[in-house]
C-alpha cells in the first residue's frame, strides 16, 4: 500500500508541471487572440429593393424589383483601437428592375429603340443586370477584440462594371429581349451608406451617374435612370 502511494505520488509530481506548462499556454495563446490584430467584416452578403429615379416622362417601375450582393472586403484598420478602418473589396451584384421602359432596336441599322408603355396591356417587362463591384469603405465601429457584437457605420463608393444586361418585353404573341444595349453607361459609380448593430444592417445605395448616356433618349428627353437600393447587409468575419 505504501508502495502504491509512493507511485501516485510521483505521477502526479511527474504530471503537474506538465499540465501547468499546458495551462500556461492556453493562457498565453488567449491573449495573443485577445491582442492580435484583428480585423472586422471580411465577407459581406445583402438584399435590397431597388429602385429607379430621374426617370423621363411616363416610365415608372412595376412589379418586384431586387438586387443580391455578395463580396469580400480587405478590413485595414488605422488606428490604434482599430475600431477605425478603410475596407477594399471585391464583389458580385444581381438585380433585376420591373418598368414600363421599352427597348427594341431597328432591324435595318440595329440601332436601339426606347419608348413609353404608358397604356399598354403587356405580360412582363423587365431588365437585369450583372455587375463587378469594388467597394471603397472608410469604417467607424465600437468593436473590440473579444466580441463581434458591436454598433457600425461604413460609407464610401462602390466602383462596378455591368458586364451583362437582359431587356425582356412580353405579352400575348409577342417576345422582344435585348442584351446589347450600345446606349448604356456600362461603368457604375454609386455612393453607399450602411449601419446596424451586430446581424443586422441597413443599407442605401444611389447610383451616381445614369444607367444609360444621352444617346438613350425617348423623343427629345434623355432616358437616364439613376439607381437607388435600400436594404440588409449582413456581415461574416
Amino acid at each position: 500500500m505504501k508502495q502504491l502511494l509512493v507511485f501516485v505520488g510521483l505521477f502526479f509530481l511527474s504530471v503537474c508541471p506538465n499540465f501547468a506548462q499546458d495551462i500556461n499556454t492556453v493562457n498565453t495563446e488567449s491573449e495573443k487572440v485577445l491582442d492580435s490584430l484583428y480585423r472586422e467584416d471580411q465577407f459581406y452578403t445583402g438584399f435590397t429593393f431597388n429602385l429607379l429615379w430621374n426617370t423621363p416622362s411616363g416610365v415608372g417601375q412595376s412589379g418586384f424589383s431586387g438586387g443580391f450582393h455578395i463580396g469580400y472586403t480587405r478590413d485595414m484598420p488605422i488606428n490604434k483601437k482599430r475600431n477605425i478602418a478603410i475596407g477594399l473589396g471585391l464583389g458580385y451584384s444581381i438585380n433585376t428592375y420591373g418598368q414600363n421602359l421599352f427597348i427594341g432596336e431597328e432591324e435595318q441599322t440595329e440601332q436601339s429603340i426606347f419608348s413609353s408603355l404608358d397604356g399598354v396591356d403587356f405580360d412582363k417587362n423587365r431588365f437585369t443586370t450583372h455587375l463587378i463591384e469594388s467597394p471603397l469603405e472608410f469604417r467607424w465601429r465600437t468593436s473590440v477584440p473579444d466580441t463581434h457584437k458591436f454598433w457600425r457605420i461604413y460609407t464610401g463608393l462602390r466602383i462596378g462594371y455591368l458586364y451583362y444586361f437582359d431587356s425582356n418585353f412580353e405579352q400575348p404573341g409577342n417576345q422582344v429581349g435585348q442584351t446589347k444595349i450600345d446606349e448604356l453607361n456600362r461603368w457604375r459609380v454609386g455612393a453607399t451608406f450602411t449601419f446596424g448593430w451586430n446581424t443586422f444592417n441597413f443599407h442605401f445605395y444611389y447610383s451616381l451617374n445614369p444607367l444609360f448616356n444621352s444617346d438613350a433618349r425617348i423623343g427629345n428627353e434623355e432616358v437616364g435612370l439613376n439607381v437607388a437600393k435600400i436594404g440588409l447587409m449582413f456581415y461574416i468575419l
